[in-house]
């Protein structure tokens, strides 16, 4: 049923969390003191930002300035957004928002990467337009699918648009803001700046109503899909004009990492079988050809020969994923072989030789990358394995011990000796901060179960909002998959909406759901009676079904109403 793709993976979502363990307690690890400085860590490094490098990207935190790194965007501000949100600061939060309408402009003359200015800036802009009303901001009639923060996400879209005018509909790599594709750039792209748009862009089209973004970024799916190995697997960079791989090395990391992030995240957050479809068919050449001992090695992609006995810790999303899809005993048993990394150097080398055991010549660094933290948040919310907190309170230790300076947090440039390098990536507070904070705090509204949700009244119909089972895009910036139903008029569903709610009040005296009516523009907080609100022909709906289950007991559904997460393998039983 359309109200059961809408509403059932949300109201399922969180349900097989295991219930707040004592494991953590037993190893003496004070989650509330950790998560008090990973808080501080944030505003040490954000204020710093503010002061010195503001309006630049990103802040050098050894000299105290600013400096432009991917397209003069203030990147940092944009990508701390809603960061800012998860740590409860709504006042800067808003102050922000501001900022951002008045300052940030895309009809520049910069080249930009087509990949980073998606995830990081069409990303946060979205993220932080759907969160803009839990955060009080004044949000115009029409939100959410109208608002500043969603025209400015568009606009900057639209400006990657050309990159995606190839024979091949692969984009480039690079485009120029102001005149589109430069003449003479190049046509080889990395995998990862190929297949990852469809979070961003797919929901960009369904809160529009313009098709055109979901368009282009399916059709590079599907081009880097038609042009895998016979084995299965797909290299590292291609050529966008004649579609011949320039780069044969398979693997799941840099230059492919996302791709197959984004087949499994635009799966669940579409609902879409094909997408989950390929990437379990990745993942069967993936575990043929590459795995060694619950390691990933990076293999010829035509022949499925090793070429490169390394770990990079680019791959440590990979366990995190593997929740995604239920697999969470492998997960973990990758996480672990991870985790050793870690604790040998006190941070992830950007390259491990695994053979040897040790750092690879001229990739000692680490940038404060956040995948391996990624993965911990993941499966603690999987497993409530204390493990995972242990690794995070790894992380606060080492980050505060080796990268902390006086004017933010510096990267690492050598693992070895410690010494650092004059630079703070703007993922730092978008995803490594934000992921520290998420694993120890269980009680975060981006944990909701779907208990608590708001209904928003639309130009489309009433809508539900902040139930939980947020996407997380490969930038940390959380989607609310329930906000693509909330713009196109679907009477089938609207009718369920009020159905289902119906359902909930009819159970308040055994099951506790808190159902908050969001106010129009203008409107007071009281909130309305769904009852109330029902249409006749809503009642006679549902009168006339025969349910043969409750919505809430997360029932064996059909595929589209199916979600892989926390142990919910996304297999079709029918």
């Amino acid at each position: 049923a359309a109200m059961q793709r809408l509403l059932g993976p949300l109201l399922c979502l969180w349900a097989l969390r295991l219930p707040a363990g004592s494991g953590a307690a037993a190893r003496g690890l004070d989650v509330a003191s950790y998560r008090e400085r990973v808080r501080a860590m944030f505003y040490h490094a954000y204020e710093h930002y503010l002061e010195s490098a503001f309006p630049y990207d990103e802040l050098r935190p050894l000299t105290c300035d600013g400096q432009d790194t991917w397209g003069s965007f203030s990147l940092t501000l944009i990508d701390a957004l809603d960061t800012l949100l998860i740590l409860g600061n709504v006042s800067e939060f808003q102050r922000v928002v501001n900022v951002l309408q008045d300052g940030v402009d895309f009809d520049i003359d910069v080249n930009a990467s087509v990949f980073e200015t998606n995830i990081r800036v069409v990303g946060g802009l979205l993220s932080a337009h759907l969160l803009s009303r839990k955060a009080g901001v004044e949000v115009e009639a029409g939100w959410p699918c109208s608002g500043p923060l969603l025209r400015m996400a568009e606009e900057a879209a639209r400006k990657l648009l050309p990159a995606f005018q190839t024979p091949t509909g692969m984009p480039y790599g690079t485009v120029n803001l102001l005149h589109g594709v430069n003449p003479g750039e190049t046509p080889v792209t990395c995998t990862a700046g190929i297949g990852t748009f469809i979070v961003e862009f797919a929901t960009l089209s369904h809160l529009t109503g313009d098709p055109v973004f979901e368009d282009v970024a399916r059709k590079a799916l599907k081009a880097l899909w038609k042009n895998r190995s016979d084995i299965g697997l797909v290299g590292n960079h291609i050529d966008v004009i004649t579609a011949k791989w320039v780069a044969q090395d398979a693997g799941i990391g840099a230059g492919v990492d996302s791709y197959f992030e984004y087949l499994v995240k635009g799966a669940i957050l579409l609902q879409d079988k094909e997408l989950m479809s390929m990437f379990l068919e990745y993942n069967k050449a993936i575990k043929n050809y590459t795995k060694f001992d619950d390691w990933y090695l990076w293999v010829q992609m035509y022949k499925g020969t090793v070429s490169m006995p390394v770990f990079q810790s680019l791959e440590a999303y990979w366990p995190g994923l593997q929740s995604l899809i239920g697999d969470v005993d492998n997960a973990m048993r990758t996480f672990l072989n991870y985790y050793t990394v870690w604790k040998q150097f006190g941070g992830l080398p950007e390259f491990y030789n695994i053979p040897q055991g040790y750092t690879v010549d001229k990739r000692e660094g680490y940038p404060l990358r956040p995948e391996l933290i990624e993965s911990a948040m993941y499966l603690y919310r999987a497993t409530r394995d204390p493990t995972l907190l242990e690794l995070g309170r790894d992380a606060v230790e080492s980050i505060e011990k080796i990268s902390k300076v006086d004017c933010g947090f510096a990267t690492i440039k050598d693992l070895r000796d410690h010494r650092l390098d004059n630079r703070m990536e703007s993922f730092f507070l978008a995803e490594t901060i934000k992921y520290l904070y998420l694993l120890f705090d269980p009680d975060n509204f981006i944990h909701n179960d779907g208990s608590d949700f708001d209904v928003v009244v639309t130009p489309y119909g009433e809508c539900v909002l902040n139930a939980g089972g947020y996407i997380f895009n490969t930038e940390a910036h959380p989607i609310d998959p329930a906000a693509l139903h909330c713009c196109r008029k679907r009477r089938e569903e609207h009718w369920e909406v009020e159905d289902l709610m119906r359902e909930f009040y009819s159970r308040k005296k055994t099951k506790k759901f808190t159902l908050k009516r969001a106010p129009d523009h203008g409107e007071g907080e009281n909130a309305k009676d769904p009852e109330d609100a029902s249409s006749e022909k809503a009642e006679e709906k549902r009168n006339s079904k025969k349910s043969s289950h409750s919505l809430l007991s997360c029932p064996s559904q059909s595929f589209n109403s199916k979600l892989a997460v926390l142990g919910q393998v996304f297999l079709d039983n029918t």
